[in-house]
């Protein structure tokens, strides 16, 4: 027995509430506002990547030390 995907409800897309005058500029300033914030988000992410990517190299680094420094003084 196969079973059969679930129907997706089909419901029309909202129309756009109109923009009294006086909400324009604000409307426009959050729009603003919410551009700068993906592009923050986006830099804050790649820099979290190099940071991560920095750290791992340096606690790699780390351990290489401590062992050689460990098997210099078991000499």
């Amino acid at each position: 027995m196969t079973t059969t995907p679930r129907r997706r409800v089909l419901r029309p897309a909202p129309r756009p509430v109109p923009i009294a005058p006086a909400n324009a500029r604000r409307e426009a300033q959050a729009l603003r506002r919410r551009t700068k914030l993906a592009q923050s988000r986006t830099a804050l992410r790649r820099w979290l990547t190099r940071l991560k990517r920095a750290t791992s190299t340096v606690l790699t680094l780390h351990q290489r030390i401590a062992r050689l420094e460990a098997a210099l003084a078991a000499d």
